[in-house]
């Protein structure tokens, strides 16, 4: 039986981006500025898949996303379909083991495959199709400073940023219902 890929296009503050889904869950999540170049792409990556444009069946999806743009630390329920070689898959999920508001560097995801070289974890990062819920943008150089990212440095910094805040929010929020608590 033939694979069928659903796509649709969404817009955030961040751009463009465009969600992919087969019948297991979410295979792509991009940004992208230009839309013909990302669909090429998209085809590219499924050469054996049909590929449906399903803007009116995937728009909940779409503003889902379209709020976890702007709300990268919300962890919503969304069935993954991850594909890749074994090793970008380990890799991919280790990214989801980072949580929001926290980052780490390529070398210390190496050390935890049992490796020094980074060079092969930054090349499996590279090859994440699924911003913010395969987090890649919280993994950083060594020193601390923001290094590549695949759809934007500037996406990389934005999403990092709106993560601290949100951490920020919930911590308040925490503290606010104790002291609330406490009061009563």
């Amino acid at each position: 039986m033939r694979d069928i890929i659903r796509f649709a296009w969404g817009k955030s503050t961040l751009g463009d981006f465009l969600v992919a889904v087969s019948n297991k869950g979410l295979v792509a999540f991009e940004f992208a500025n230009q839309r013909a170049a990302m669909e090429a792409t998209l085809h590219a990556h499924f050469p054996d898949a049909e590929i449906v444009s399903d803007e009116g069946g995937l728009a909940k999806l779409v503003g889902t996303m379209a709020q976890l743009v702007e709300q990268p630390g919300l962890a919503p329920d969304i069935p993954l379909d991850l594909r890749g070689t074994p090793y970008e898959i380990n890799v991919w999920q280790m990214l989801r083991d980072i949580p929001a508001g926290e980052t780490t560097h390529y070398g210390a995801l190496a050390a935890l495959l049992g490796t020094r070289d980074a060079r092969d974890v930054t090349k499996a990062i590279a090859a994440n199709p699924i911003a913010i819920l395969v987090p890649c943008h919280r993994v950083l150089r060594k020193d601390g400073s923001i290094s590549g990212y695949r759809w934007g440095v500037y996406r990389k910094k934005a999403l990092l940023q709106r993560e601290k805040e949100a951490v920020i929010r919930q911590a308040t929020a925490r503290e606010a219902e104790h002291g609330v608590r406490t009061a009563a």
